[in-house]
């Protein structure tokens, strides 16, 4: 009579882990970053009763769009690379986060341009536009920060929020230089201290 070992069962597949699944903003941080300081910043020095800069009227808000526009496609990137491998609810919610920029950015445009229509003040543009795009990107980072647990994604949307939304309350330069040292500032900030908590979450053991 013999006796035999029943081996335990073997699992398969890759177990999902917490790094693999954590979305690095540091690229989009920078492209935001440098929206602030090269779009606000070219209209803060352009402004006034003395610009310090003699620029054309389209160049800061042209620098500003692309730098929005670089900026979320370095978003999008960083999201889509963190889903590869991960289950079907957190693709959802990364897919529905996406929409939600799509959507913000429309109903924003649809306020500005029905509101600049009604009052027959197409010069409100340049004012709502930089305060209204980072009042959006402030709110949104909001939701992506509490559906990803993430702090600093949380903080930072909320300053934005606050910081776009009080800018209002300037007039052209000062608008513009509120909205070039506290949105670049914050996001230069943001970009280092994402780069800690990259590196803290590597340093922290897999559940």
């Amino acid at each position: 009579m013999t006796s035999t070992t029943t081996a335990p069962p073997v699992r398969t597949g890759t177990p999902a882990t917490r790094r693999a699944r954590e979305v690095d903003n540091r690229a989009a941080y920078a492209g935001f970053g440098l929206a602030h300081l090269l779009g606000h910043g070219a209209a803060a020095a352009s402004h006034g009763d003395t610009p310090v800069l003699g620029l054309p009227g389209w160049l800061p808000p042209a620098l500003l769009g692309t730098g929005l526009v670089t900026g979320i496609v370095l978003a999008t990137t960083a999201v889509l690379r963190s889903q590869r491998g991960a289950p079907a609810p957190e693709i959802l919610s990364g897919r529905l986060l996406g929409t939600a920029w799509i959507a913000a950015f429309t109903a924003l445009a649809l306020a500005i341009t029905g509101l600049t229509a009604v009052h027959d003040a197409p010069e409100l543009q340049s004012v709502l536009w930089p305060a209204g795009s980072g009042l959006v990107v402030g709110l949104l980072y909001l939701a992506e920060g509490a559906v990803r647990r993430n702090v600093l994604h949380y903080g930072l949307g909320i300053w934005l929020a606050l910081t776009s939304a009080a800018a209002l309350s300037f007039d052209a330069p000062g608008l513009h230089w509120v909205l070039t040292v506290a949105g670049g500032g914050a996001y230069a900030l943001a970009t280092v201290l994402e780069a800690r908590r990259l590196r803290s979450l590597e340093d922290a053991p897999l559940d």
